[in-house]
């Protein structure tokens, strides 16, 4: 199978650059499988399309507003995307960080950076090629998370276009590049088809009698990296850190006994359910990197989903890859944004 099969054009002008006033404004293409019609509704009219039994998943990872813009010593931009911490490399005074960079120029290592204004201060401590790089910082592990909830941008994806310089809409995005369920710290991108979904709808939708289930997947640097291969089969998928709690694992297996279906929020809800679900055999752990964030880190443990048997909680790192002509085993419908290859 090649890759060029899932290109397709995108007009630029039909990337919004800013979200609607209401998160339920979005306009939702709901996709009917068995006939292949498709109509052209509003995200706050999904209700309609979801029964009584049936039970949402949904990912509760939080998005740190690990983006920062700053300068070089020689006075051009630079901007990082901090992406996981390097346990004491640097000391408990001297946090040090993989990052991804882009900047005027090249980077060079030893050189100093200084971020939104001077909050955040580093050094380039090593280059590894492909823009990824590993910072020291002049701060605690502590100091460095303290800094990014007050100064840290939204990581928002690159067809989206915001100034490195002062950005009015910098609140605004950290506010609704996050949904409204966030919970737990760790992703360094939003899980976006869960960022329609209000307060309001949510509370619907329970009063319909739809439950809702909650799985945890970090998103990880894997989501930046293109598809090269020409063929989907050499592509080398990466790994992101997930969780299925025992609470989930069985609200979802009591929804298909029942007859009800259960349907992922997003294609990293996708990737929990799947990699979790029994006859798979155990999905083994991937090489990903641990959450970016010390508070959420998970005990040093990689467990696999078991082989077979009821669906059981479980936690561990998945590097499935899901292709057409692959088999569902717990999913039965998605809403998912829509995404280039």
């Amino acid at each position: 199978m090649r890759t060029d099969a899932f290109d397709y054009h995108l007009p630029r002008e039909q990337i919004a650059q800013h979200p609607p006033e209401r998160r339920d404004e979005s306009r939702l293409l709901v996709l009917h499988r068995a006939t292949g019609r498709r109509e052209h509704r509003r995200f706050s009219d999904i209700a309609e399309y979801l029964s009584a039994g049936d039970t949402l998943v949904v990912n509760d990872t939080e998005v740190l507003p690990a983006r920062l813009v700053g300068a070089r010593a020689t006075g051009g931009w630079v901007e990082v995307l901090l992406v996981s911490p390097i346990e004491a490399a640097g000391g408990p005074h001297r946090a040090v960080w993989r990052a991804m960079a882009k900047c005027r120029g090249r980077l060079v290592e030893g050189e100093t950076l200084a971020f939104e204004g001077g909050a955040l201060t580093c050094i380039l401590r090593a280059k590894h090629g492909g823009g990824n790089v590993e910072l020291t910082f002049d701060h605690s592990a502590e100091e460095v998370l303290t800094a990014l909830r007050a100064v840290g941008r939204a990581p928002l994806p690159p067809y989206i276009r915001r100034p490195r310089g002062d950005d009015s809409d910098r609140a605004i995005d950290r506010q609704r590049y996050q949904t409204v369920y966030a919970a737990r710290p760790g992703a360094i991108a939003a899980p976006t088809a869960g960022l329609h979904f209000t307060p309001e709808l949510l509370a619907l939708l329970a009063d319909k009698g739809i439950g809702r289930a909650t799985v945890t997947l970090h998103v990880g640097l894997g989501t930046f990296k293109p598809v090269t291969a020409d063929h989907v089969a050499d592509h080398v998928m990466h790994a992101e850190y997930y969780e299925l709690s025992a609470e989930a694992a069985a609200a979802i297996q009591a929804t298909r006994h029942a007859g009800g279906r259960v349907v992922a929020v997003g294609t990293t809800a996708t990737r929990v359910l799947e990699a979790a679900a029994p006859l798979r055999g155990g999905i083994p752990p991937g090489d990903g990197l641990w959450p970016p964030c010390p508070a959420c880190r998970p005990p040093l443990s990689r467990e696999v989903a078991p082989a077979a048997g009821p669906l059981a909680a479980t936690a561990g790192w998945t590097d499935i890859f899901i292709t057409p002509g692959y088999e569902f085993r717990l999913l039965d419908g998605l809403v998912t944004n829509f995404h280039l290859p």
